[in-house]
């Protein structure tokens, strides 16, 4: 719900000041009273994993990032996952609000670093370099991931891979407008996170309406950036 209200990419969750996550906190609610989706306490005491839950036909759709297309062309390969609950599948852009550009999405970034306690430091920060430009890139789509500088040439590895979708809407789906950091960096991040992760879990399972979580919320969130 809350990656949702950043898709406009005039909020982050960084704000304090979280009403822009209503309108999707009512329309998942409504749509667990409805059926649509399952419910996030039964998901809870289940501990029914997202992977679970697709790959086991448990739910037909799944709002997720792409290194799922890499678990799931290997999965289907090595027969981990049953190809006739799952195997005929494939991506679309991501669900966006009116007033929101299509083709808008949301990431997050792996980093890699040189740790100083290497004995060689400039050996490590030239795998860094080639891995972060497009030899690398060549490198990561080949085995389905996605790399950290997009290219023609990995497009085409990811989208040739046998194994990922056939169809034109699986690979337009790789086209992006818009792509927003899922969780900005920022000093305070983690903290923050933590907080909102609570209190999604308190209006999600019912302890508070969603008015009483976004406003608990903005006060807890004040508090650490008011640090």
């Amino acid at each position: 719900m809350q990656l949702f209200g950043v898709l406009d990419g005039q909020h982050t969750i960084l704000d304090g000041e979280y009403s822009a996550f209503i309108p999707y906190y009512d329309m998942v609610l409504n749509q667990e009273k409805d059926g649509v989706c399952r419910k996030y306490a039964d998901l809870k005491t289940e501990g029914l994993h997202y992977s679970a839950a697709f790959s086991g036909g448990d739910v037909a759709m799944l709002n997720m990032g792409s290194w799922f297309i890499a678990t799931m062309i290997t999965n289907l390969q090595t027969g981990e996952y049953d190809s006739s609950l799952c195997g005929n599948w494939s991506i679309v852009k991501y669900p966006h609000a009116e007033g929101v550009e299509a083709g808008s999405t949301l990431g997050t970034i792996t980093g890699l670093a040189v740790t100083s306690a290497t004995d060689t430091p400039d050996a490590a920060w030239e795998f860094v370099k080639w891995v972060s430009g497009e030899e690398g890139a060549a490198v990561m789509a080949s085995s389905g991931n996605f790399p950290a500088i997009m290219t023609d040439e990995a497009m085409s590895l990811i989208t040739g891979l046998e194994g990922f979708p056939a169809d034109e809407a699986s690979k337009e789906a790789l086209n992006v407008s818009n792509l927003y950091l899922e969780v900005p960096y920022a000093p305070n991040v983690s903290e923050i996170n933590s907080v909102l992760d609570s209190y999604h879990g308190s209006i999600m399972s019912g302890e508070m309406t969603v008015d009483e979580g976004i406003e608990a919320m903005n006060t807890e969130v004040g508090k650490i950036l008011a640090q």
